[in-house]
């Protein structure tokens, strides 16, 4: 099974700044997928019609064998047109939405979709069922939702979603940029995007130079195995953070790919180290066609347990679900405190070990 470049993660073929033409060279198809491994072709062209795949060729080139933990993120699996058991749109956000593309879900803080294509069609995504479909978000949407951030001095974050908004051409997030920062009572302005992970070639000096005029700015990537964190991610984060730019990763829990708390400590060390602080480790949502990357909750609490003590607090996220119903985000702990008595708590540490604390 040929890979698309060599083994080694280095990109023989494209160059930073090289991103348009790495898009238009996506593998979308099965027959395009068939070129570089051996493939049941039948079985993933019956996917693609309902959940479209894009695999740009760097994200490709990270792929060392069928099914590895690369591999099941971005290619097509039957599983996902058997899975009945999810919704469509679990957390509501189409409810919440008072405008077309944009969810009012927190009092202070909206998430604005600008965009409904990304550079790599994750295959566990939230919002697969829309996601990778055209037309995107036009001006006309962009404009109505900008007109109610406007409209609301309550907001005071806008997160910019999608889809991925480093999609968007530099002119046009510059300009959207620029409107969300001429309105006063938006303090803060954080992107949520996939290009460091998965096409960092996006991240050239001419879009951080856009960035660093409007903070404070901050940016969430969005890495889930140390196999994507590659000479080529480390130094798109690097470009990012001389920048002064903030970063933070959201990592999503995924059966089969980080499930394993030595890979998940491995990862909050590799992001730590290209200077991106751990945010979230999140609970995959119930969505249609997702049944199979969704471990259970003890699981995720067993791996927090085994993150905390073992690695620097700094590397240590919080552990979310996202109610279904629009609920919003809660945090799950592991339960130490086991028992009150006598004024004191009878507490237990990252060994297992019991301890003793004064209430007051």
């Amino acid at each position: 099974m040929p890979l698309p470049f060599s083994g080694k993660q280095d990109i023989p073929k494209y160059r930073f700044g090289d991103w348009r033409r790495m898009l238009s060279d996506a593998v979308t198809s099965a027959d395009e997928l068939s070129t570089f491994f051996t493939i049941d072709q039948k079985s993933i062209a019956s996917v693609t019609p309902t959940y479209p795949m894009r695999i740009n060729p760097y994200y490709l080139s990270l792929i060392q064998h069928e099914d590895d933990p690369i591999w099941k993120q971005a290619v097509p699996d039957t599983m996902e047109i058997q899975d009945r058991s999810g919704e469509k749109d679990p957390l509501c956000e189409e409810r919440q939405s008072p405008v077309p593309n944009l969810i009012h879900r927190y009092p202070d803080r909206v998430l604005f979709m600008v965009t409904k294509e990304c550079a790599l069609n994750c295959r566990f995504c939230l919002r697969k069922g829309r996601v990778g479909s055209r037309p995107s978000a036009t001006d006309d949407l962009i404009e109505s939702g900008i007109d109610y951030i406007r409209g609301h001095k309550s907001i005071q974050e806008v997160i910019l979603s999608g889809g991925d908004p480093l999609m968007l051409e530099d002119d046009a997030l510059n300009g959207l940029l620029h409107k969300l920062r001429k309105i006063p009572h938006v303090d803060i302005i954080r992107i949520h995007t996939r290009m460091p992970c998965a096409l960092p070639h996006r991240i050239t000096r001419d879009l951080v130079t856009i960035l660093k005029q409007y903070p404070p700015l901050y940016l969430n990537a969005h890495f889930n195995h140390p196999g994507e964190i590659t000479s080529q991610a480390a130094e798109a984060c690097h470009i990012l953070a001389n920048a002064g730019i903030p970063l933070g990763s959201q990592t999503v829990l995924l059966k089969g790919v980080n499930d394993n708390s030595a890979v998940m400590r491995h990862l909050m060390r590799e992001l730590i180290k290209i200077r991106v602080k751990p945010y979230y480790i999140h609970h995959p949502d119930p969505v249609r066609g997702t049944r199979h990357f969704r471990p259970s909750l003890q699981r995720g609490i067993k791996i927090m347990e085994t993150l905390r003590g073992h690695i620097s607090g700094m590397c240590v996220p919080h552990y979310v679900i996202d109610l279904p119903g629009g609920g919003g985000k809660v945090p799950l702990l592991p339960n130490d405190m086991k028992e009150i008595k006598n004024g004191r708590i009878r507490v237990r540490n990252y060994k297992g070990e019991m301890f003793e604390y004064p209430v007051e």
